[in-house]
């Protein structure tokens, strides 16, 4: 392996070895694993750049592509040109993952879910700091300064985490970026032929003398190393989801009790379903005795993009002392009231107040405004639900099945803002909803088609150990594995309903709770829930339950039921419901003077459930770097060849007469092929010495380079002609004068040809045809022997 090589994969393995320090932000370390044979790639194409040779900005700019490449093809191949080549919709797609992962990274947790957003964070930073650190270390000579970068990724990845294992990932980037200096230090070291010890030994010092790139290298590097321990403890504490170093989803916090971090109320999902600690969150006192249909409300999810669903942004009010009647529900629909008052556990901080939908009126102290649209009530300059009681007035809406059936076609604006999927959407989500709800008379025979479906027919499996995960594909896995929990089976229902024209949203919040001895209600963590909420004009916005074995069937999907909702004894008990954490954090929301429209920005909400095909394996991503290996080397392939000849031919140092004559040989026609690169055709009619001068005349050579091309030339008709050939010393290097000046001589174009397309590489195919022919002769030659063979056996 030559220096250069070894340096460049110094240079890749000290930026995995930093990277290691981001292993304790994310759940899982899989990314890691993806991003290797990235770096190899990316290393790779370095390497050869360098062989070529390319000048620095070409190399840093074949980097780049590559880069860019294989970005595309682990990331966002649905949106690339033939699946490889990054078009405007790939930026954009990239841009919108870049965002998400964004807001992922203000949300989360530490250790925060692999999604795809932050996946792309991760790898995509990480492959951008290896080629700050090849481009300085291997391009341009200098390991020093490449740890400068090496220090920001580590210096970020320790002021985040929670400083458990800073000094282990510290022992792991120190180690790489030393083995960066020797690798460097041994390549400068070896292009001088030997070890030397370069400056003066001290007066009475038995020790040797210290150069200076080495004493500046050292220095460098103990700054630097210095410094990657100060910095992390001179960073400001940062609060809030992935940046909070103390955040840790559901659990006790320090010194007041604990909170549940999450600003988004799906976050934690998992972790509050498979909680062994099922604490209490609301208490409830009621004034209705069925109970089957008090759902609390948080906030509803409707903005779809195909990668998430979230509150969509809008404009919000101050509570009125009484809240309109729901949008699209008629006076003829039978309704009653309900008063239920609400205590929230003094360690539950959640941004928007759980209420039963739709409400008519809330009695709540604290900085809290109102949404319209939604309906909900959102927290003002940090105002959360920690230890709140409020009161909530709602109306207790009955629709019958037959208003339902009989409901007119909404409004044009609320069916376009509603029933709008991405075009990213798998087809098969809208071939299943077709599919399902084959000989449906309209969308509310085609809404409880869709229920029954997920809830009883269609063979899903509620499980609460199913990933949840981003990407246009995750609810086309859902649909094929058919497990999952509440928030599979909402979005699933939801994203279905709008294919078929309806309009959807998902509801986020908690199911009805369980009543104790003393009348109150008890909702604890394993109560939270999502549902998917369809819109039918006269009636509104109308609960459907497609999880399966969880919350309550509403009676107006039950065929042949009274106008009653008691839940069914087949269900479980309510306790039991699926849930994602209702948890959040306190956060900042806006001034009670920024009412205007859009000052308000409610926080992204959920994510897009994923069956598990939430990234590419590793075999994949194995196959995406070799098409990517292959897709560089085809175009290469001809100036790949021609570099891998000429250092044969100009490398190397002959022993004996015999290699040395042949050396000199190689050299020559070497030469003779870099001037037919060039434009030059050689003539084998000619001598040597005319052949030089020719090379002279038509290249176009100075003085200097002319008498180079023609002590090579003396030296092959040594070789040819003399009896016993004199020793030729410094042809190689007389051969890279004149290739240099060939190059310096000829236009852009010419060198680019020479370059990339080098007319010297149809001697690979003369070699090719040549053995072919050879081929073919031993065979016709060998046939007869057969055919007596076959002849004295028979």
């Amino acid at each position: 392996m030559s220096g250069r090589a070894r340096l460049a994969l110094c240079a890749a393995v000290a930026t995995l070895m930093a990277s290691c320090a981001l292993l304790p932000l994310v759940a899982e370390p899989t990314w890691l694993l993806q991003l290797v044979p990235l770096a190899a790639v990316q290393t790779g194409v370095g390497v050869a750049a360098r062989r070529v040779p390319l000048g620095r900005p070409l190399t840093v700019a074949a980097q780049v592509l590559a880069t860019l490449l294989l970005l595309t093809l682990v990331f966002a191949r649905d949106h690339a040109i033939a699946g490889l080549l990054p078009g405007p919709d790939t930026f954009r797609f990239l841009a919108d993952l870049l965002r998400q992962g964004s807001d992922d990274v203000s949300q989360y947790a530490i250790p925060a879910p692999l999604t795809e957003g932050i996946k792309l964070m991760l790898i995509g930073g990480v492959l951008l700091i290896g080629l700050l650190v090849d481009t300085l270390a291997v391009t341009f000579r200098s390991a020093a300064p490449a740890g400068l970068p090496l220090l920001a990724l580590y210096s970020v990845a320790a002021g985040l985490s929670d400083g458990g294992a800073d000094w282990l990932w510290f022992l792991v980037a120190a180690a790489g970026y030393l083995t960066l200096l020797l690798a460097e230090g041994r390549d400068r070291l070896a292009q001088w032929g030997r070890v030397f010890g370069g400056g003066p030994r001290p007066p009475g010092s038995g020790e040797p003398g210290v150069s200076a790139p080495a004493r500046t290298g050292r220095r460098i590097g103990a700054v630097a190393l210095g410094l990657a321990l100060v910095v992390p403890l001179a960073l400001p504490s940062m609060q809030g989801g992935l940046l909070d170093a103390a955040g840790a989803g559901v659990g006790a916090g320090s010194g007041d009790g604990g909170t549940i971090s999450a600003v988004n109320p799906l976050v934690s999902l998992r972790d509050s379903l498979n909680t062994d600690n099922d604490r209490q969150v609301l208490s409830l006192r009621t004034s209705t005795d069925d109970i089957s249909d008090l759902y609390l409300r948080i906030v509803s999810l409707d903005d779809f993009d195909g990668t998430t669903w979230k509150p969509a942004q809008r404009h919000i009010v101050g509570v009125p002392d009484v809240l309109p009647t729901p949008t699209g529900l008629r006076a003829d629909v039978k309704r009653g009231k309900v008063t239920t008052t609400v205590t929230a556990a003094d360690w539950y901080a959640q941004d928007w107040l759980p209420m039963p939908y739709p409400p008519s009126a809330v009695k709540v102290s604290g900085r809290w405004r109102y949404e319209p649209v939604g309906m909900t009530l959102v927290g003002d300059h940090g105002q959360t639900t920690r230890g709140q009681t409020y009161q909530v007035t709602s109306l207790h809406v009955q629709p019958t099945a037959d208003q339902l059936a009989s409901a007119p076609e909404p409004s044009a604006a609320l069916r376009r803002a509603y029933t709008r999927v991405p075009a990213a959407l798998p087809k098969v989500v809208a071939r299943t909803a077709k599919k399902v709800t084959s000989g449906a008379r309209g969308h509310y025979e085609e809404a409880v088609k869709l229920q029954d479906y997920f809830a009883v027919t269609g063979g899903f499996q509620y499980d609460t150990q199913v990933e949840v995960g981003r990407g246009p594909n995750a609810i086309a896995n859902f649909l094929r594995d058919k497990e999952g929990f509440c928030v599979h089976f909402s979005f699933a229902m939801a994203a279905m309903a709008r294919t078929l024209g309806i309009p959807a949203r998902v509801a986020v919040g908690f199911a009805p709770g369980t009543p104790q001895a003393n009348g109150t209600i008890a909702v604890n963590q394993r109560d939270a829930h999502a549902w998917p909420e369809l819109y039918f004009e006269g009636v509104g916005w109308t609960r459907f339950e497609p999880t399966p074995t969880r919350g309550t069937t509403p009676s107006y999907t039950v065929p042949d039921s009274p106008g009653t909702s008691q839940p069914e004894d087949s269900l479980p008990s309510r306790n039991t419901s699926s849930a994602p954490s209702a948890a959040a954090s306190p956060s900042e929301s806006c001034a009670a003077a920024h009412e205007e429209p859009g000052a308000c920005d409610s926080p992204s909400a959920a994510v897009v459930p994923a069956g598990g095909d939430d990234g590419p394996g590793p075999w994949w991503l194995a196959l995406t770097a070799l098409g990517a290996l292959v897709v560089l080397a085809v175009p290469l392939a001809p100036l790949l060849w021609r570099t891998r000849v000429r250092g044969r031919r100009l490398g190397g140092h002959p022993r004996s007469p015999e290699g040395a004559a042949a050396h000199t040989l190689g050299v020559w026609q070497e030469l003779t092929d870099s001037a037919w690169d060039h434009g030059i055709t050689p003539d084998d009619s000619l001598t040597p010495r005319g052949a030089a001068a020719r090379i002279v005349r038509l290249g176009g050579l100075d003085a200097a380079a002319g008498e180079a091309v023609h002590r090579v030339a003396d030296a092959v008709e040594q070789v040819l002609y003399a009896p016993r050939p004199r020793p030729a010393t410094g042809v190689a290097g007389d051969a890279r004068r004149v290739i240099e000046a060939l190059r310096a001589s000829a236009g852009v174009g010419t060198r680019l040809r020479a370059l990339f397309l080098p007319r010297s590489a149809a001697r690979l195919l003369w070699t090719a045809s040549a053995r072919w022919s050879s081929f073919t002769t031993r065979v016709t030659a060998f046939r007869p022997t057969l055919r007596r063979a076959s002849g004295q056996r028979g």
